[in-house]
């Protein structure tokens, strides 16, 4: 696995092609997902990276949606286990996972799997469209691997609850990774209640890509990051339900950057009456 923490999080689409062709490939799972939509199966049957293993982020990616937890809480370990064995991850093997927006959704799995103490996992830059761009073949049909064997261990990457992160702002900074103006307060199309965590500052997922989808450049998420004092000072990060969250800790661990994920995010903290919420512009 790479030093270089960006080449660490990223592969280039070429790059990838070079490794699937070796005699041991990285696992590959395609983890295609909208808010409100249906899983991307079908997206996934109709073409595919070559050899990819089709993920359902709401079933195998997250435990069933409680108030209490949040839409996407954590999945219980054995289950995430019994699921990456079914997609073929073995002890050591190298990971990539895509989707088709820019790893908003990918970034989910890159994260767990990180979580429950796999080293090697990686977004393809990109995900199928960039693939696509340079000319690589798809496949179309559905992709049953040989049962993997590897063993997960949860807590490998940093995690906070709510009582935890109600505390950040005062020792570090909170990101709020959701558009602007659900941050705000002017629109909430799924959760309870409208707003943001107070003293968390708005850093929107779709601020860390361009307009291909791809990641920005190492130097311009760095000025992004800077800008909003995350660069030196301890980091957590949510959204609104641990996912697009995800996307912000693996833009922040291209930087070298170790960040918190708030897993039961704002459908989690918005569902308790007690917390307070702010709107309105940024704090920062």
């Amino acid at each position: 696995m790479s030093t270089d923490p960006r080449a660490a999080v990223l592969v280039e689409p070429l790059a990838l092609a070079a490794e699937l062709a070796d005699d041991e490939p990285p696992a590959l799972l395609d983890v295609r997902w909208s808010l409100g939509g249906p899983p991307g199966r079908e997206e996934h049957l109709a073409a595919h990276v070559p050899g990819a293993v089709f993920v359902d982020l709401d079933a195998e990616l997250a435990a069933p949606a409680a108030p209490a937890h949040g839409r996407h809480p954590l999945p219980d370990v054995a289950a995430l286990e019994a699921a990456a064995r079914s997609w073929g991850l073995r002890e050591a093997r190298p990971v990539v996972v895509y989707d088709a927006t820019g790893g908003t959704a990918a970034a989910r799995a890159w994260w767990l799997l990180r979580w429950a103490g796999l080293r090697d996992v990686r977004l393809l830059a990109g995900g199928l469209p960039a693939w696509r761009a340079a000319g690589l073949p798809v496949e179309a049909g559905a992709v049953t691997p040989e049962p993997g064997d590897v063993v997960l261990r949860p807590g490998a990457l940093p995690t906070a609850g709510a009582d935890e992160v109600a505390g950040w702002p005062a020792r570090g900074v909170l990101l709020d990774a959701r558009a602007g103006e659900r941050y705000r307060g002017e629109v909430e199309p799924v959760d309870p209640r409208a707003g943001h965590v107070p003293g968390a500052r708005s850093a929107p997922t779709a601020g860390n890509l361009d307009a291909d989808g791809r990641f920005l450049p190492a130097d311009s998420l760095r000025r992004r990051f800077a800008s909003l004092g995350a660069l030196d000072a301890p980091v957590a990060v949510y959204c609104g339900s641990g996912v697009t969250a995800a996307h912000e800790v693996a833009a922040l661990a291209s930087l070298g950057v170790d960040a918190t994920l708030y897993p039961g995010s704002w459908s989690q903290w918005s569902h308790d009456p007690a917390r307070p919420v702010a709107t309105g512009p940024d704090e920062g």
